[in-house]
């Protein structure tokens, strides 16, 4: 092992919909988290892994938007993002390119004065501003807390990656190669499949639906010629009048949905899927502990 390798943990925060789960999937090289234009996409803590062989290992944490709780899923959420900024190395806090610092952002400083952590200072998005007014806005951040660095990126863009990943590695100690080089996440291919769902739903429905639904995968079997893949899952929504919308009219949007998420799936496995899904009604799952931790969702992971 050489010497100068170092490794750690960094946890990605920030707003919902600031671009955390893009930012993460553009470091790593390819897409493990689900992005959508909807705020609170993640709703799990996801680690993903780079490795540059020469430098270090960098465990990435892309964790849920820290908000205002509204129900049992909400504060899981929060309490989730921010345990995680005492337990890493370095804290990735992504802002939009803004000179208005709202109460969002305070709750989130506040938060951070109370930790040691060194905190990179992502102000994401720069490409839909102009350039000149990008330097106020990094002035207005390094008035309001002592950053270790300030980048301004465009995740979507790529713009500025290689300078989060050396910046990164800076603040990171020296240590042991904790995933071997060609992991990318610890997630199991089952969850990532549920998310993939997910987010193909998130896409296809409108704008009341989707925090309201989970997915399970009730089954994911190889067959034995290894040729196919056949994978069981049911979304699960809140009201009867959901069911009769993500299903659509003659099934239309449960097959688009179904379509666009067999697609990713097969880039995924390599492989081709038969997907089946299914829909079913759980009034009130986001307050039902039980319901909350059935899904996957779980504060001690």
């Amino acid at each position: 092992m050489n010497e100068q390798f170092k490794s750690g943990f960094v946890t990605i925060i920030g707003r919902p919909n600031v671009g955390k789960s893009t930012l993460m999937n553009r470091l790593i090289g390819q897409k493990i988290a689900i992005t959508s234009n909807k705020p609170q996409t993640t709703r799990n803590r996801i680690q993903t892994v780079y490795t540059d062989v020469e430098k270090g290992q960098i465990v990435f944490l892309d964790t849920p938007g820290i908000h205002k709780a509204k129900n049992k899923l909400g504060e899981y959420m929060v309490n989730v993002a921010e345990k995680t900024l005492n337990e890493v190395d370095v804290v990735l806090w992504l802002v939009e390119p803004t000179d208005y610092i709202g109460a969002g952002e305070q709750h989130i400083i506040e938060q951070l004065k109370k930790i040691k952590t060194p905190v990179i200072l992502i102000i994401n998005k720069v490409d839909t501003v102009d350039r000149e007014k990008v330097f106020s806005y990094i002035d207005v951040y390094r008035k309001v807390y002592d950053f270790a660095e300030i980048i301004p990126t465009s995740a979507l863009r790529g713009q500025n990656m290689d300078d989060v990943i050396d910046s990164i590695f800076k603040y990171l100690p020296y240590g042991p190669m904790f995933y071997d080089e060609d992991t990318i996440t610890d997630q199991p291919e089952r969850a990532i499949c549920a998310e993939i769902i997910r987010e193909k739903a998130l896409h296809a429905l409108n704008d009341e639906i989707p925090h309201g639904i989970a997915v399970a995968i009730d089954q994911m079997k190889e067959r034995k010629d290894g040729a196919l893949i056949d994978i069981d899952a049911t979304i699960v929504c809140e009201r009867d009048s959901h069911k009769g919308i993500i299903i659509g009219k003659q099934g239309s949007m449960l097959k688009k949905i179904g379509s666009n998420a067999r697609y990713e799936m097969e880039r995924l496995l390599d492989t081709k899927v038969n997907l089946k899904l299914w829909v079913k009604v759980k009034k009130d799952w986001r307050d039902s502990d039980f319901l909350i931790k059935n899904f996957g969702y779980r504060e001690d992971e």
